[in-house]
């Protein structure tokens, strides 16, 4: 089968979710062959990424690599692009990704397709576009492939291989070194999972009605192991940091299961969370727009429907 590259995405050495999630998509239509761009590289995380599926595990692990921002790793993409004719090259679609793919397909003068949820046969991509208003299937017609698909959209299976290893060297151009990383700035973390990774999400909006009441929110996201996120209304009202706000102006996540509490649905939002795999909507206002596209649903005061279900949640356990 056709070798497809998909880059790894790595903190201080350790492999996130998202490559895992790449790599079990890319066995479906190819052989997984993973690309380590940076230092960090370890034993530990060639085992990870072999665990995973990835017949052989390309290492470009010079420290200039790290040092500049995105335009160094869509060389060494561009460089095994051209070495070794690769069926398609995936990369996860955040925000360092996309700007990695719009590099590469600029290099290797390719298509790219951005903010994929699913890739079938063909490498025929689904996409929800306009707002999540819409999906639509596509295709790259002209060079390689390359494809940026959504934390979250496939689920991460183990499947042993060989996880053979080769060295990539790579001489970065002047233009990969243009902007350089002066300082970077490690965001505190609790013991919650990140919220565009995480399996569950337990959001809040407007109905919330103040930043204390999130209090419950947050003991239901405990309660459930889950990541919480918050509307553009009610991070725009200063009731959670903005940096958990889900939506088109936020973060864009694709859990199982997605728990909206107090949030009527407008469509910025709709686009944010739209692929959740369940969506549970609770609201007072049974006519809330997000009721459409809830799986399950609850017209109920969410300061007694809330409280209950973590209560009920926390028996079970």
């Amino acid at each position: 089968m056709s070798e497809i590259l998909v880059l790894v995405e790595h903190v201080d050495g350790d492999v996130k979710k998202v490559t895992l999630e790449l790599l079990t998509l890319a066995r479906t239509l190819g052989t997984p062959a993973a690309v380590w761009a940076g230092p960090g590289y370890s034993d530990a995380a060639k085992a990870r990424l072999a665990e995973y599926g990835a017949e052989k595990i390309y290492v470009a692990a010079a420290d200039e690599i790290g040092d500049y921002v995105a335009a160094p790793k869509a060389e060494v993409l561009a460089h095994l692009v051209a070495q070794r004719s690769p069926a398609a090259v995936f990369v996860a679609a955040t925000g360092e990704g996309k700007e990695i793919a719009g590099r590469l397909a600029i290099k290797t003068d390719s298509g790219v397709i951005s903010d994929a949820v699913g890739v079938g046969e063909g490498f025929v991509a689904e996409q929800s576009i306009f707002g999540g208003g819409v999906n639509v299937r596509s295709r790259v017609t002209k060079g390689t492939p390359i494809i940026t698909v959504r934390p979250n959209s496939t689920a991460p299976v183990a499947a042993a291989a060989a996880g053979a290893e080769e060295k990539v060297e790579v001489a970065l151009s002047d233009a990969a070194r243009a902007a350089r990383i002066v300082e970077r700035v490690v965001q505190e973390k609790g013991a919650r999972p990140e919220l565009t990774e995480a399996a569950i999400v337990v959001s809040g909006g407007r109905g919330v009605g103040s930043g204390e009441n999130f209090a419950i929110i947050e003991k239901l996201a405990d309660a459930l192991g889950a990541a919480v996120g918050a509307s553009r209304a009610a991070t725009d009202a200063g009731w959670y940091p903005h940096q958990f706000q889900v939506g088109q102006t936020g973060k864009t996540v694709s859990p199982q299961l997605y728990i909206a509490a107090g949030i009527s649905g407008a469509i910025q939002h709709r686009a944010g969370m739209q692929t959740s795999k369940t969506i549970v909507v609770i609201n007072k206002d049974a006519e809330a727009p997000l009721f459409e596209i809830a799986d399950f649903g609850v017209v109920g005061d969410l300061f007694q429907v809330v409280p209950q279900l973590t209560e009920e949640i926390d028996k079970r356990k």
